[in-house]
């Protein structure tokens, strides 16, 4: 053999070597030899840093809102005076609202209230709500958003779902309003948007409940504070489809409005956002579902309602009164989602109706002579409460029996995940070094995104380091990351199949909306009753709620692959199952990780909630600090559970476009 031959196969052998295969199979063997080693050979500041060696951050963010509510003067008035002069101001619109919808005109509080005239009328209500459905999208949508007014009315939930609706109807216009003047402002200015998109990463990922210490603090407790945080938790997506909406404008009515000699300021009003408007309507959307998400977790800082009710069943264990209260917000986030995306497609439709004045006077016409009656006629007024239904009693004897009959069964399904699966993975996830975790995270964005997105991830896994919660964030990821796996398997299956199968779909679409609209707090309540409290309930919490996503983008993935692809695959003889597997499939791989995000998204933001059933992880962390007003401690745990989304999001993001890429570059090939 000649040496030039000899040479170009030392050249070969290492060329077919993979670096980032053996970096990966270095990581695994050093996270195995960890879990085997144990304590005694790692040393102990690898497992969590000293607290000398922390940044002692919550401390100092403690301090700062001590010094802002107790210190902080601007001369002409103190901090905590301005906060509460914004929650008096507040309260206007929140008062009016209520005393349209919920509680009548008093004066004075309390027992010594005395009421000068009541609220409108059920029947008004459910009139007001059927007319709109009917001049927004005909006969049909009259009768589902009628109907599920009416339900509210005959299923006992009146009085509790028009005190939610009068903090919405106050919320949603004012984080509608918000979220349109950022985005307008970072469509505007570049530098603005830079700014805004990390903090809006920040206000989605952060957990509410670690927000909500700070603005108890601020304004103090009550339905206002409660409605405050509906908008800080709502107002961000509407940010967002503003800027999106914006710059997707056709460039061509840019132009005609320049040509026209429009100000900036005309263009912005007069131009381009009548031109974004049904991109825009889809952020209206997007809070007030956002706003109904939130009724629970705000009722936990002074707002009543259906939250409120759900939140006491919960703590009762009561899962007839819980479920029916959970409903109940389906049931009008189901009226208002469609009430409003009907809004947005309904243009033309309402153009077709005519002036819309004599719509709105036949309208006032029809309050005000309810109303008149209503004074005269009780159960116009009121619902009787002779004729009201209640399905509690069913709910919690259909659970009773599932668990006097079933719960040997369900016993041993959970004592075998737990030996076998999620103490394990528990002991795994809590056995690595921070070292090792934060060089792995670092070496896969770099393969990923390059220095940028490796610099990213390790900045903020080492955020969570110098915090002194390593720990609890590793419990965190244990448990999401089983929830997800478990979410992923169905989702993923479950979506495949409906993207394959029409009529299956229509029924898993409806399911899987519901699942979306149902309260976090409301699937903690059978998971309690049949499984008590531990991991094991919380997992099966998380799985439940971050289903929905796993579901709708793999089915989306699989019903946008392109008719010619599956075609071509038939016609070269494929079969349906070389074709799902070879053709549907990786085309679709890209939307279905998209959806894999999503359900992580959903699984961190269930984390605080779960920490009512036992866990100890950073949602526990977070839960603390709000019972004990530790303002500090719970927004470090509360920013730790972002760092855990943002490192998650980017990392999944990144494989997901590195995949479109790859398909793209194939296509040109091809």
């Amino acid at each position: 053999m000649s040496v030039a031959a000899v040479n170009s196969k030392a050249v070969d052998i290492p060329a077919r070597v993979n670096p980032t295969s053996v970096a990966m199979a270095v990581f695994a063997a050093l996270a195995l030899l960890a879990f085997a080693t144990g304590d005694s050979v790692i040393p102990a500041w690898m497992r969590e840093l000293p607290r000398s060696w922390q940044l002692g951050l919550d401390s100092g963010i403690s301090s700062l809102m001590k010094w802002l509510v107790e210190q902080a003067n601007f001369g002409l008035f103190t901090f905590k005076e301005m906060t509460r002069a914004i929650a008096a101001v507040l309260n206007v619109p929140l008062e009016v609202a209520t005393a349209f919808l919920s509680r009548g005109l008093q004066e004075g509080r309390g027992s010594a209230a005395v009421q000068l005239a009541p609220p409108l009328p059920w029947v008004a209500v459910v009139g007001i709500v059927a007319a709109l459905g009917y001049r927004f999208g005909g006969p049909r949508l009259a009768l589902v958003a009628g109907g599920c007014f009416l339900y509210l009315a005959v299923f006992g939930q009146w009085a509790s779902a028009m005190t939610t609706l009068s903090s919405i109807v106050v919320a949603a216009p004012i984080g509608i309003a918000a979220g349109l003047v950022c985005g307008v402002a970072g469509y505007r200015m570049p530098l603005f948007r830079r700014i805004m998109t990390p903090v809006l990463d920040l206000m989605q990922t952060v957990p509410t409940f670690a927000y909500l210490i700070p603005i108890l603090f601020l304004f103090g407790f009550g339905p206002v504070a409660a409605m405050i945080a509906t908008i800080i938790y709502a107002a961000p997506p509407m940010v967002r489809v503003t800027m999106a909406a914006l710059s997707a404008v056709p460039r061509e009515i840019v132009e005609y409005g320049t040509m026209a000699g429009t100000t900036p300021r005309q263009m912005i009003l007069n131009v381009m956002l009548p031109a974004a408007r049904p991109q825009l309507l889809v952020g209206v959307n997007q809070v007030i579902m956002l706003s109904l998400n939130m009724v629970i977790i705000a009722s936990m800082i002074g707002a009543g309602g259906l939250g409120f009710d759900v939140l006491t069943s919960l703590r009762r264990l009561d899962i007839g009164r819980g479920l029916e209260a959970g409903v109940a917000i389906v049931v009008l986030a189901v009226a208002l989602d469609r009430l409003s995306q009907a809004y947005a497609e309904g243009a033309r439709r309402r153009e077709a109706q005519g002036d819309g004045r004599t719509f709105l006077l036949a309208l006032a016409a029809f309050v005000a002579v309810t109303y008149f009656v209503g004074l005269f006629l009780p159960f116009v007024a009121t619902y009787p409460e002779a004729f009201t239904l209640s399905t509690a009693p069913w709910w919690s004897e259909a659970v009773r029996w599932i668990t006097v009959n079933f719960f040997d069964f369900f016993d041993a399904i959970k004592t075998f995940l737990l030996l076998n699966l999620l103490l394990p993975v528990k002991r795994f996830m809590l056995a690595q070094p921070w070292p090792l975790v934060v060089a792995a995270l670092a070496f896969v964005g770099w393969r990923l995104g390059g220095v940028r997105l490796a610099a990213l991830v390790a900045g903020l896994a080492l955020f969570i380091v110098l915090n002194g919660l390593w720990e609890f964030s590793m419990v965190s990821v244990y448990l999401c990351a089983i929830g997800v796996l478990f979410a992923a398997m169905i989702g993923i299956a479950v979506g495949i199949y409906a993207g394959l199968n029409p009529r299956a779909w229509r029924i898993v679409e409806p399911v899987i909306d519901t699942l979306q609209t149902l309260p976090s707090f409301v699937y903690l309540i059978p998971a309690v009753m049949l499984f008590k409290v531990g991991d094991f309930t919380a997992i099966l919490a998380i799985t439940l709620y971050a289903l929905a996503p796993a579901v709708r983008f793999s089915a989306h993935g699989i019903q946008q692959v392109p008719e010619m692809l599956v075609e071509a695959g038939t016609s070269m003889g494929c079969t349906r199952r070389q074709i799902l597997q070879r053709i549907q499939l990786p085309v679709a791989l890209p939307t279905i990780l998209l959806g894999v995000n999503q359900t992580v998204m959903l699984a961190l933001s269930m984390l605080v909630i779960t920490a009512l059933v036992g866990t100890r992880d950073l949602g526990q962390q977070v839960y603390i600090a709000l019972t004990k007003a530790d303002t500090g401690k719970g927004l470090v745990a509360g920013l730790c559970v972002a760092a855990i989304a943002i490192i998650a999001d980017r990392l999944i993001q990144a494989a997901a476009n590195r995949l479109a890429a790859q398909r793209s570059g194939a296509s040109h090939a091809a």
